[in-house]
């Protein structure tokens, strides 16, 4: 948002009294736009709001995806789930153009190498068994549904570095897993960077315009392969431990959810703007990860 006009006549509107003191651009996921707003109210008091603007492929695909994200914003707050705060939703159009919502910010920031490993990912494994403790929410779309798309779409230039071929092929074959777990509220896209930490604790999990609702096993499938590229074996293994000690879920259908979490960066992975030694380990990493799966799921 470049316009500190609008901004400040916003935070007026709904802060009557309050003044913007600056705004700031944050990270906040791959369409949408979210802005820091430093407002001073008239007690004296200073507060940091966080407005998310939701881009017009979310709008596409979810016309009302402000109202499910702050609807869902509510759910976990209820539940206990270590998430944003949800302050305010604007669908009128009438304050900015489209729709837009507010939430408190979250003081932390992601930690690239953790002082306690296993600490580390016992913390994520709390906030993953916490999320898949909320049931499947009905305006959420069906991540089984999701993975069927991505897997019957090919690319005429398949990675085949990165075995994308054989990927699909074993998941066209497979799919759809069986299921054993009772579909939950999935985070979809539990990577480091949608993870706060402030003094070695988890502060929020941020980030959720990939919600869904499916098999727990989607997120920890995903979740895995990310720590493995991020922390390396021993992190994805402390994890899924952590977790299933937690949960107990079945994961019979765990290799087949990784070949789709292997799959899902193949196609975005050159634009990243990775420093060429950081994409060739990444690669290694991946390729190790996905020959893992195979073999577990027997198509190795």
């Amino acid at each position: 948002m470049k316009d500190p006009g609008a901004l400040a006549r916003l935070v007026q509107r709904l802060y009557p009294g309050a003044r913007l003191l600056a705004a700031r651009p944050l990270a906040g996921g791959v369409s949408a736009e979210v802005t820091a707003l430093e407002v001073a109210h008239p007690d004296g008091r200073a507060e940091t709001l966080v407005l998310r603007r939701h881009g017009a492929a979310d709008l596409a695909r979810d016309p009302d995806i402000a109202a499910h994200e702050f609807r869902l914003l509510q759910v976990l707050q209820a539940a206990g789930v270590p998430a944003p705060r949800p302050l305010h939703l604007d669908t009128s159009g009438t304050i900015l153009p489209t729709p837009f919502l507010l939430q408190g910010f979250v003081d932390g920031d992601t930690e690239d190498v953790p002082a306690d490993l296993d600490d580390h990912m016992r913390q994520i494994a709390e906030a993953l068994a916490a999320i898949h403790r909320v049931p499947a929410l009905p305006f959420l779309p069906l991540q089984e549904e999701q993975a069927a798309a991505l897997i019957a779409r090919p690319r005429p230039e398949p990675d085949e570095t990165l075995a994308e071929s054989r990927l699909r092929a074993a998941l066209a074959a497979a799919w759809p897993p069986p299921r054993r777990n009772p579909p939950v509220l999935l985070h979809g896209d539990v990577w480091p960077g949608n993870l706060l930490w402030r003094g070695g604790r988890l502060q929020a999990v941020v980030d959720w315009e990939d919600a869904a609702a499916g098999d727990p096993l989607a997120d920890l499938a995903n979740a895995r392969l990310e720590l493995f590229l991020a922390h390396g074996e021993d992190a994805m293994a402390a994890l899924t431990r952590h977790y299933l000690a937690l949960t107990g879920a079945d994961t019979t259908a765990l290799p087949l959810w990784e070949l789709w979490a292997a799959l899902r960066p193949i196609a975005g992975l050159p634009g990243w703007g990775l420093e060429p030694a950081e994409e060739r380990s990444l690669r290694e990493r991946h390729r190790a990860f996905t020959g893992r799966a195979l073999a577990a799921g027997g198509w190795g």
